[in-house]
């Protein structure tokens, strides 16, 4: 596989800070600049995270000494020197719109965390395992930006990524799910904060996510989806509802999930369970580096999946399924668990790229 240069727009957030983890020594992707707000721009990676810096590893000593780009100042020079860029910025979603825009147009591909775009509607929002055709619509989305090489693609909220991968190989596998109610327990790291800078989250729990509720409903749908024509047209079901609550642990996302299938659809547990263990997806067929060998496990144990043994499972990519049992409202209900800047932030991004790469979009 080619080598390819890539930047890290908003690289001294959560987010960015993971980005430059994970692709540090990268054997597909090399990290040759570093961007941010105004703020940071001009100053060495290493001195701009100084005091904020909240991985658990260090600091990579590739990318130190660089000295920080303005994010929107210099986007024709970064767009100059890169093959695309990963995107995780904290700014008003119009002006993540704009720029991410701007360097579509300036024939710099962006893979983007953010949710600016996740509505757009040829903006393919991908979790790789699951909807990898939508990326086909890259091509009409250049035709509307009038580019040859440039694009947007995004990846989905970071709490449905810990249970949508259960249902839907349950539906695409004939067994059509029709109503699903799922309560999230989402990490403080889902906001960008670890307990030192949020101490307000230590013995507590806050019922309420702006916004995350609605995601949690409305973005299934779109990776539900189907294209047709210019754009990706949303399904219209399994409808959605859903409670998303913050709780004081530090990383990965709970969903409690209870599912209703069509009627004359529902299957039996040993067919869920067979579903799950065999399901693979592109990422997995491709043998992509990011890609857990394994995407679905079950825990067959009553007090599994848990956050501290389990969010880290194939480098925090695989997804934790457990507690699968009948329900006397639903059909059934279960638990799972995705490590939530892993797997749901920067981690997905990275398997998304890698999937777009070997795809030939980023040539």
């Amino acid at each position: 596989m080619k080598k390819y240069k890539v930047g890290i727009i908003g690289a001294t957030g959560m987010v960015g800070q993971r980005f430059a983890t994970l692709l540090d020594n990268h054997p597909w992707f090399e990290v040759i600049l570093l961007a941010a707000s105004e703020r940071s721009a001009g100053r060495k990676y290493c001195e701009a995270v100084k005091n904020s810096w909240k991985m658990s590893t260090p600091i990579p000593e590739s990318m130190k000494e660089m000295v920080i780009f303005n994010a929107e100042a210099d986007a024709e020079k970064i767009a100059s020197l890169v093959d695309f860029v990963f995107c995780a910025v904290n700014m008003k979603k119009e002006d993540i719109k704009k720029l991410e825009e701007k360097y579509a147009r300036l024939e710099c591909p962006v893979v983007s965390n953010n949710s600016a775009h996740r509505h757009t509607d040829d903006v393919p929002m991908l979790l790789p395992e699951l909807n990898p055709e939508h990326a086909e619509i890259i091509e009409k989305q250049r035709k509307r930006l009038g580019t040859k090489r440039g694009f947007i693609a995004v990846k989905p909220n970071c709490s449905i990524q810990c249970y949508v991968p259960a249902l839907f190989p349950l539906d695409k596998a004939g067994y059509k799910v029709k109503d699903v109610l799922v309560c999230t327990y989402q990490a403080i790291s889902g906001a960008g904060k670890n307990f030192d800078s949020w101490p307000e989250m230590v013995d507590n729990v806050i019922p309420f996510i702006g916004g995350e509720e609605e995601k949690s409903e409305k973005e299934p749908l779109k990776i539900w989806g189907n294209i047709e024509g210019d754009v990706i047209k949303d399904s219209t079901t399994p409808n959605f509802t859903a409670q998303c609550i913050r709780v004081p642990v530090s990383d990965g996302h709970t969903g409690a999930v209870y599912v209703r299938f069509e009627e004359g659809k529902k299957p039996t547990k040993e067919e869920c369970l067979k579903i799950w263990e065999a399901y693979k997806g592109e990422p997995q067929k491709l043998c992509l580096p990011s890609a857990p060998k394994q995407f679905l496990h079950y825990f067959s144990e009553d007090n599994q999946p848990q956050c501290k043994e389990k969010r880290d499972l194939e480098n925090g990519m695989a997804i934790s399924i457990g507690r699968l049992r009948e329900d006397t409202q639903f059909d059934y209900k279960f638990v799972c668990l995705a490590h939530n800047t892993m797997r749901g932030a920067a981690g997905g991004a990275v398997l998304m790229a890698e999937l777009l790469a070997a795809k030939g979009y980023f040539d």
